[in-house]
Parts: structure tokens; C-alpha cells; sequence
């Protein structure tokens, strides 16, 4: 029965173009924007995953930065201890000069006390952004034994996140405490030959009165020693800064697989997409020739009047 209020065949052929369009909408939306999953009403699952990964990665970015910074600090705290090595090296070396009986001590002070004021030159310009590890003030309200270096960020099974450090312990380091003297350099010994004073690696003086060589014997002694110390602080530092290069390079490679997985989840794939657009707009197109035939047979009532 044909009839001129109700065109069935013009309402089915309708709602098949309105459904081409919307997924027509879609596909362009897909294309333009790159991603299958734009926001929640796309995939409510992997969107949420999607963001939470993302805001992970963020903070993965912000630990990498950290990671730069604590790289840098140890770096200039470990140039500044191999410089003040050979410095100590040298100090040692003229004490080793003066015990020779004809040997000038005034001169070989002279050169030692140059050396002194180069090391405390070092361990004072060894700063990195307000931070240094080898001339501290232990008295301080900001001192820290322990620098941290921020390594990574990571999220548990339950949701919960945590953040963990590298420590160094500064302690093993410093040359210079300005309040008690206990770093290595100025850390007090007292000799036990015709001399016996009072002094430090530091601020140790050949030519002071009854010196003589079982003085020197325990200066040397005491300068080997702060060498060894210097060397044992020297490795640990090198070796903090392995860790934090080797936790860099994980991090930024555990970036790159949390990119991967989020593409996995969200990000659509062109080459359907296209091919998928061009498949819809040639049914968009029967789609219209459709409707366009079912609205005309309703005129072909209009012959019977004839």
C-alpha cells in the first residue's frame, strides 16, 4: 500500500544515512585528532588508564629533571675532590722534600702554605645551586648529613604511589666543617716530636719551633692518611654518579615503554581510519541516492489523478 503521510522506504533509507553520518563524524574525528580514544565517552577503561599514565609520565619527566640536577651537584662535588687530591698529592710531596737535612723548610713552607690556600679555594668553589659538599657549616639550621637525589616514581597495584631517593652521605666528603673541624683537611692531629703541635692538614707549618723529623714523620703520616680518605670519598662519589646516570638512562627508557602502551590504548590507526572514511562516504553517497529515490516514489502517486 502506498501512502502519502507515512513513506517507509524514505524513513528506513534516513535512518541509515543519519547512522553513515555519525560514524562519518567519528572517523574524521579519529583523523584529525589522531586518537581512537579521545576522551571518556569513547572507551570510559582505557581513557582512565590512558590519563593516569600520562600524569605518571609527568611525573617521570619532572624525576628525570632531578635526576640532572643531582647528576650535576655530584659532578662538581667529585671535580673538586680529584683537584684537591693533587693538591694533597703535592703537599706531600714537599713534606717528603723537607726532610731532607739541607733542604730550605722556609721555602718549602712557603710553597706549602700556597697549596693550603688552593685547597680552601677549591672546596669553597665547589657549589652547585647553593649546595656544597666539601666546605660545610654543620652547625647550620639547613645542613643535611644525607643529599637526596629524587630516582624515581612509581605506582603500586592498590594506587598508591611512592617516590624514592639516592642518599649520599656528605660526612665522607667534606674537607672543610667550619664548625668543629672535622672535615678531612681540617681535623686536628697533634705530633709527638720536639715539636709537638697542634694542626691540621690544612694549616700544618714545618718551620714552627723544634720541629724536628719525627715531627715531620707524623705530618706525612697525617697527609697520606687525609690522601686515602680523599680517595675512598672520591670513589663514592664516582659511584653515586654511575647510579644516577644508569637510574637516568632507565628512566627515560621506561618513558618511552609508558608512551608505547598509552599509544597502544588510545591512539588510532590511520591507515583503517582512512580506509574506513572512504568506505563510509561512498555509503553516505548510496545512503543520499537511496533517500532521493524513496522521497520520489511518492510522487509517482500523483499519475493516478491524471
Amino acid at each position: 500500500m502506498s501512502s502519502i503521510l507515512t513513506n517507509t522506504s524514505a524513513m528506513t533509507a534516513l535512518k541509515s544515512l543519519t547512522a553513515i553520518n555519525k560514524q562519518i563524524e567519528t572517523t574524521q574525528g579519529r583523523i584529525s585528532t589522531g586518537l581512537r580514544v579521545n576522551d571518556a565517552s569513547d572507551n570510559a577503561a582505557y581513557w582512565s588508564i590512558a590519563t593516569t599514565m600520562k600524569s605518571d609520565n609527568k611525573a617521570l619527566g619532572t624525576v628525570q629533571d632531578a635526576l640532572g640536577l643531582g647528576a650535576s651537584k655530584v659532578d662538581v662535588a667529585y671535580t673538586g675532590m680529584a683537584s684537591a687530591l693533587d693538591v694533597v698529592d703535592e703537599i706531600k710531596s714537599k713534606l717528603v722534600a723537607a726532610k731532607e737535612p739541607s733542604a730550605d723548610k722556609a721555602k718549602i713552607q712557603s710553597e706549602i702554605g700556597e697549596l693550603q690556600n688552593q685547597l680552601t679555594s677549591i672546596a669553597e668553589s665547589a657549589s652547585f645551586n647553593g649546595e656544597n659538599w666539601l666546605s660545610v657549616d654543620s652547625s647550620a639550621a639547613t645542613y643535611s648529613a644525607t643529599k637526596s637525589v629524587v630516582a624515581s616514581f612509581s605506582r603500586a597495584s592498590d594506587g598508591t604511589v611512592s617516590v624514592s631517593t639516592i642518599d649520599v652521605d656528605i660526612t665522607t666528603t667534606e674537607l672543610f666543617d667550619a664548625n668543629d673541624q672535622s672535615g678531612i683537611l681540617d681535623s686536628t692531629f697533634t705530633t709527638t716530636g720536639g715539636g709537638a703541635v697542634t694542626v691540621s692538614v690544612s694549616d700544618l707549618d714545618i718551620t714552627a719551633a723544634n720541629i724536628d723529623d719525627t715531627d715531620l714523620d707524623e705530618m706525612i703520616a697525617a697527609v697520606d692518611s687525609a690522601f686515602s680518605s680523599m680517595t675512598d670519598a672520591a670513589s663514592t662519589l664516582g659511584s653515586s654518579s654511575k647510579r644516577i646516570d644508569m637510574q637516568s638512562e632507565f628512566v627515560n627508557n621506561l618513558m618511552d615503554a609508558v608512551d608505547r602502551g598509552v599509544g597502544q590504548l588510545i591512539d588510532a590507526n590511520m591507515e583503517e581510519e582512512s580506509t574506513r572514511l572512504q568506505a563510509l562516504q561512498t555509503q553516505q553517497q548510496l545512503g543520499i541516492q537511496s533517500l532521493s529515490i524513496a522521497n520520489s516514489s511518492a510522487q509517482s502517486i500523483l499519475s493516478l489523478f491524471r
